[in-house]
């Protein structure tokens, strides 16, 4: 049986943990949960499956209750409106913090109806399941959010 001493097991998870921000393209910080960054890098590329349930395949929805699940232990609903008229409060976008979630409507539907979401990382970045290339890290900043940016909550 291996046996690791305690200074081994912190180099071995500095080391994936400095692995998981480089994937994420994000800069490391001490005030971050490390469990959220390990998390969102551990799904990073799975492709996106309607009604996906697994790393086979996943969507938005289910993609942020898995990472809640095993980061905060909350389970959340299972539609992306859902989690917000349930699991969360409203905020606004500069009161976002690492673990808030995101909002869009990316449907052809005009109005605020959500049918998106996504979970901040910090630096204007969040984690998301996107149909045409999985699970990404993208920008809030870009103009195809800015546009389809609904709200962001935070879960209660």
């Amino acid at each position: 049986m291996l046996q690791l001493s305690c200074s081994t097991t912190r180099q071995l998870e500095r080391k994936q943990l400095k692995a998981a921000y480089d994937v994420l393209k994000l800069p490391a910080d001490r005030n971050d949960n490390p469990a959220l960054y390990l998390e969102a890098a551990s799904w990073l590329n799975v492709p996106h499956r309607d009604g996906g349930t697994n790393r086979k395949g996943v969507d938005c929805s289910f993609l942020v209750g898995a990472i809640y699940q095993q980061v905060y232990d909350k389970k959340l609903e299972r539609n992306s409106a859902t989690i917000m008229d349930k699991n969360c409060r409203k905020i606004s976008k500069r009161q976002l913090n690492e673990g808030d979630l995101v909002f869009f409507n990316t449907s052809k539907r005009s109005g605020n109806s959500i049918n998106h979401v996504g979970i901040y990382l910090k630096n204007e970045k969040f984690l998301h399941a996107s149909t045409s290339r999985g699970v990404i890290v993208s920008d809030l900043n870009e103009p195809y959010y800015q546009k389809t940016w609904v709200c962001a909550g935070r879960v209660k």
